[in-house]
């Protein structure tokens, strides 16, 4: 049953919503709209032009409407007064099919209608930079290996512990909070959920993380790779398929293979099978291919793959299986959009399970040490034009995710691609002036 948001707004002191939406390039989008307004708004939608934010339309398309889903109402825990709800848009009565979050309830349909449940969890690291985003906001963050580094992380203990006290208040069971592997790096942990929960609560986490850096004077970046010789931003999906009730892991078999199912590795098959094409959503920007395809990092490793492989409990390879009845897709970056790395997941897993897809070939190698050795594995894309010719390629995944939403993301991707090959760099010139 929905959410009523005019009663929740008397109940819970709220004067102003945020109706919030995810354009393709994971660029979130709101109207601020007062409570009084809001049993219209929750009916109809609050109107946007779709052209002015990262959506294949034009200045001519009709008014697109955000309409919002009440069931995922969040009180801003630092401004109460302000509620931020997702929304599902609409154009001519009519669901935008290239929207991510359409996408994403789309591909969940699907899965549901095969007796799949899919449940996540992510791993969003973050920087902490100076609000020009040139440097570190710690001086003192500075160690070869800080990783896990006490005295830095306490020393953002103000940013970290008031994230972490809203994570608490709002029931997402927040159990781990570190420093990460690069300079200036966190990591915070949250429980997983149900998949379309999981997508709302890491683009809130997102808004969230940047509002309260900017209070306390810096500034939040989820980017790939933010500063040169620096561990990079990932972020780390962990899978589990349930049954229909939600109570029962059907990736969970103690028989078989570290405790993974038939059907998980049917699933974990899918995503080897299209790997080079889910890139394209995992790793987003221009600027991912820095993180998975980097050389080594100051503390010794990039935490990033480069190779299509999978592994148990080794953290080298693209996926590992940590444990029973899940597996770690380590692929993702901080750029993902939270709603279609979910949609991806899925679309490829639930193709693998369909037609049996062998993931292949377990691999238990360091592979950043002995990676060489590996013979068969695909790599990972170079860039992200390659990572787009092979999203283009595979024709399976496009229908899965729609082809509406394949075409229009294709089309604006490439066009970033192309801005980007056509900026003049200060290294062309240091490297081709003299010629």
């Amino acid at each position: 049953m929905s959410i009523d948001l005019a009663s929740f707004a008397k109940d819970k002191g709220v004067k102003y919503f945020m109706i919030s939406f995810t354009d393709l390039f994971g660029s979130q989008r709101a109207k601020l709209v007062p409570a009084q307004a809001i049993p219209d708004m929750q009916v109809e939608g609050a109107g946007f032009a779709g052209f002015a934010t990262w959506l294949d339309m034009t200045p001519a398309h009709p008014d697109m409407l955000a309409v919002p889903d009440a069931n995922s109402v969040i009180q801003l825990p630092w401004k109460p007064e302000v509620a931020w709800v997702a929304a599902n848009c609409v154009m001519e009565d009519k669901l935008v099919m290239q929207a991510p979050r359409n996408v994403l309830n789309n591909v969940i349909e699907d899965a549901a209608k095969n007796g799949l449940h899919v449940k996540t969890g992510v791993e969003a690291e973050f920087f902490l930079l100076s609000p020009d985003g040139e440097q570190i906001s710690d001086e003192y963050d500075v160690a070869t290996k800080p990783c896990y580094d006490q005295q830095a992380v306490m020393r953002r203990y103000d940013v970290i512990a008031e994230i972490c006290d809203y994570m608490l208040e709002l029931g997402w069971g927040p159990y781990q909070n570190d420093h990460e592997d690069a300079n200036g790096q966190f990591e915070m942990n949250w429980e997983f959920d149900d998949v379309l929960n999981t997508a709302d609560k890491h683009s809130f986490f997102k808004f969230m993380t940047k509002s309260v850096a900017e209070k306390h004077g810096f500034r939040a970046t989820f980017m790939p790779k933010p500063i040169e010789g620096l561990t990079g931003n990932g972020c780390h999906a962990h899978i589990s398929v349930w049954d229909e009730s939600g109570k029962t892991n059907i990736f969970a078999d103690d028989s078989m293979e570290l405790g993974l199912s038939e059907q998980g590795h049917h699933f974990l098959g899918g995503i080897m099978k299209h790997a080079s094409a889910l890139a394209a959503i995992t790793n987003p920007t221009v600027n991912s291919y820095k993180r998975i395809n980097a050389p080594r990092t100051t503390s010794g490793a990039t935490w990033a793959p480069n190779t299509v492989t999978w592994t148990g409990n080794n953290r080298t390879h693209m996926v590992r299986v940590p444990g029973p009845g899940r597996f770690e897709l380590r692929l993702a970056d901080g750029a993902a959009n939270p709603y279609l790395l979910q949609s991806v997941i899925i679309a490829a897993g639930l193709d693998g399970v369909r037609n049996k897809a062998d993931p292949g070939k377990r691999y238990d190698i360091d592979m950043y040490a002995e990676g060489h050795k590996v013979r068969g594995a695909p790599k990972l894309p170079l860039n992200m034009l390659d990572a787009l010719r092979a999203f283009d390629r595979d024709k399976g995944l496009k229908a899965a995710l729609g082809e509406e939403f394949s075409a229009s993301y294709l089309k604006m991707k490439m066009q970033e691609w192309h801005s980007y090959v056509s900026h003049f760099s200060t290294w062309e010139k240091e490297n081709t002036l003299d010629i």
